[in-house]
């Protein structure tokens, strides 16, 4: 892993940071469900996609806007409206308009900072997910919200931006492969949450391999920049728990509704999505109290080798001070000193150290402070 230009993508996340806050600040005194994209603009146009099937038909399609797909409303065929670039607000509200959500609900949709929720509205039930991705080049958790519409024969999905998880679940439209086309909307809607779900596992074995690894580099090699990984990780782990810990709440949520968009064949799906979730969320407590443990142990291994090498240079310093004492004395100018004018004087000295050093080295090893 190379975290050398850690500091530079920390800054970029925090000026990303800071232009969300601003963009959120356009909000203020905005009547509610007044349109207003909060996230990352981008640059590319949207584009919405079309699967129209029944058990023996399907139909895919690349519309070119909104009004093309006004004709999929109330048809006895499923119909999965999936559309990249919720920027677009003009797209969002002509959709919205035209398929009857509420106001809020489209302010929900194009204001990309919403935690997971799901929410009942009667005719349509509205469920926002998290969409994760790991960034190898940046070493970041990417987020991206993904907002469901739930209604009769009908599903919608608003993400921020092309590139998803779905493409096994469109694999297996186009091949008849599976329940899903013999299912409903509802089963579809589940689909969709369910590759959204297992998208986090593949992430979680991601980051669990970077802290296996770095948890090796702490106990044997840590590096000076092992504080920014850690504390970068520490942050990674923060945006995962965000995404995910509400996820529960919003699934359980989801399988208590009473409503007839969701039939009863559904309720043991929802129940192992359940417990995906419930999975999900105790893997990411886990990562960070890892994470938490790992700076615990980078700090014992510093403080161990501190006290190491502290232990060393007191050994010196404590062996050096009685030769110190000794060559102190016979370095005094008194006249009156035997030892001066002795032959065997600076011999004596010098074995007088050497004794006191041997006998203080053979003491340190009884007492194993050697």
């Amino acid at each position: 892993m190379d975290f050398s230009s850690l500091s530079k993508t920390v800054m970029k996340e925090i000026g990303a940071v800071s232009r969300l806050f601003w963009k959120n600040s356009l909000k203020q005194g905005q009547a509610p469900g007044a349109l207003v994209h909060v996230g990352e603009r981008l640059q590319q146009q949207p584009r919405i996609t079309v699967f129209d099937y029944t058990e023996d038909t399907v139909d895919e399609n690349t519309v070119a806007d909104a009004e093309a797909c006004f004709a999929y409303r109330d048809t006895e065929s499923v119909t999965w409206i999936n559309v990249d670039g919720v920027h677009d607000t003009d797209l969002v509200e002509k959709l919205g308009t035209h398929f009857g959500l509420h106001p809020l609900v489209m302010e929900d949709i194009v204001n990309t900072g919403q935690r997971p929720k799901a929410e009942n509205y009667g005719d349509y039930i509205y469920l926002v997910f998290k969409m994760l991705r790991f960034d190898p080049t940046r070493q970041t958790v990417m987020s991206e919200q993904v907002s469901l519409i739930l209604g009769k024969n009908i599903v919608l999905s608003f993400q921020e931006q092309q590139g998803d998880v779905f493409n096994p679940l469109r694999d297996r439209i186009r091949q008849g492969v599976g329940r899903v086309r013999r299912c409903g909307a509802d089963y579809l809607a589940y689909g969709l949450a369910d590759a959204i779900i297992d998208g986090y596992f593949s992430l979680l074995e991601t980051m669990g391999e970077i802290i296996e690894t770095l948890d090796a580099a702490v106990m044997t090699d840590p590096s000076p920049q092992t504080p920014q990984v850690l504390q970068h990780l520490r942050t990674e782990a923060m945006v995962l728990r965000k995404a995910v810990w509400p996820l529960r709440e919003s699934v359980g949520e989801l399988r208590q509704m009473e409503t007839p968009l969701m039939t009863k064949m559904l309720v043991p799906y929802l129940a192992d999505l359940y417990d995906h979730a419930v999975h999900v969320a105790d893997s990411a407590e886990t990562l960070r109290e890892l994470i938490a443990s790992l700076r615990d142990t980078y700090l014992t291994t510093i403080s161990n080798r501190t006290n190491e090498v502290m232990k060393v240079l007191t050994i010196l310093a404590t062996i050096f001070i009685p030769l110190t004492f000794v060559a102190g004395i016979y370095g005094m100018n008194f006249e009156i000193m035997p030892e001066l004018k002795w032959r065997y004087g600076y011999a004596y000295a010098l074995g007088l150290m050497l004794l006191i050093a041997c006998g203080m080295v053979v003491y340190f090893r009884r007492k194993r402070w050697l």
